[in-house]
């Protein structure tokens, strides 16, 4: 099977499968696996590169309202290579091509390839998504393997902050204008040990005010800004110093948001882990690497 992943998250899951040989293109920003990297790309980001946080706010705003994505799609390339299977997501504009746009362009391909597109909006579904894939691609074995891998370890974190005071949690995805984590970031919150302050599971992340965040009065603030690693993160946190001090909480950490609670894959387990030693490291052990705080 020739598959073509449209998004990263669906690009860590079938590599996660198994079907690593079988991807043969996927998107700019698939960097995991590392042998994903090695892959052709097939779509490049409107925007450009160096803008502020405030500037890609503004430029992902106008190019929504117009009915536009953020990325383009490489059709002639798309169209060489020929896929059995196209992987894409409704869930969010910002994250990957218009599921619109792929569906229009595999209709224009000879022959037509299967389309299976994602739309998770708890860690139940992106759970559910990794049976759909495993379904479509047949790796139905390796995805029970993985989905009952995740849920022992999400089991052993809600299990070692059992009975632990709830942390009071503040999960900034975004810093100009301020985001809070939704969709599937506030139960990961509450299976690490923490009460989301600002979030609602299942539902899309929400623009708030600083004085909004102060009212709440976190404990611990997570920065976790969409997309970023963990040194990009650094580098936004330490633009907002002022503001983020301001909050009163008593810690400040920065999370690889890529890596951990921004995509819908597999690794979102692996951000609980780092979560639940974020709000409990008297109870969870930590994660490979550690927790940046803030200095």
């Amino acid at each position: 099977m020739r598959i073509v992943s449209l998004v990263p998250s669906a690009t860590e899951t079938l590599f996660a499968l198994g079907l690593g040989e079988e991807v043969t293109a996927v998107t700019h920003e698939c960097d995991h696996p590392a042998d994903a990297l090695n892959l052709p790309k097939v779509t490049r980001d409107v925007i450009g590169q160096g803008l502020s946080p405030a500037e890609i706010d503004r430029a992902v705003r106008e190019l929504t309202e117009q009915g536009r994505s953020i990325y383009e799609l490489d059709e002639p390339t798309l169209t060489r290579l020929k896929p059995d299977l196209i992987v894409t997501q409704a869930l969010c504009s910002v994250c990957a091509v218009s599921v619109d746009d792929v569906r229009a362009i595999a209709a224009r391909m000879d022959p037509v390839p299967e389309i299976v597109s994602l739309d998770p909006h708890t860690l139940g579904e992106v759970l559910g998504d990794v049976r759909t894939l495993a379904q479509a691609t047949d790796r139905k074995d390796a995805g029970v393997d993985l989905v009952n891998d995740a849920a022992a370890r999400i089991d052993r974190v809600k299990l070692a902050v059992r009975g632990a005071e709830p942390i009071r949690v503040a999960m900034l995805e975004w810093l100009d204008p301020v985001f809070v984590g939704g969709h599937w970031v506030p139960q990961l919150i509450e299976y690490a040990g923490g009460v989301d302050l600002l979030g609602l599971p299942g539902e899309p992340s929400e623009q708030r005010t600083w004085e909004e965040v102060a009212a709440a009065a976190p404990q611990v603030v997570v920065v976790a800004p969409c997309g970023y690693d963990v040194e990009r993160g650094v580098q936004e946190a330490r633009q907002y110093r002022a503001q983020l001090d301001a909050l009163g909480a008593d810690r400040i950490v920065v999370a690889d948001a890529s890596a951990w609670f921004s995509r819908p894959g597999p690794r979102l387990v692996d951000g609980l882990e780092w979560l639940g030693h974020a709000l409990h490291p008297d109870r969870v052990p930590p994660p490979l690497g550690g927790v940046r705080a803030l200095d």
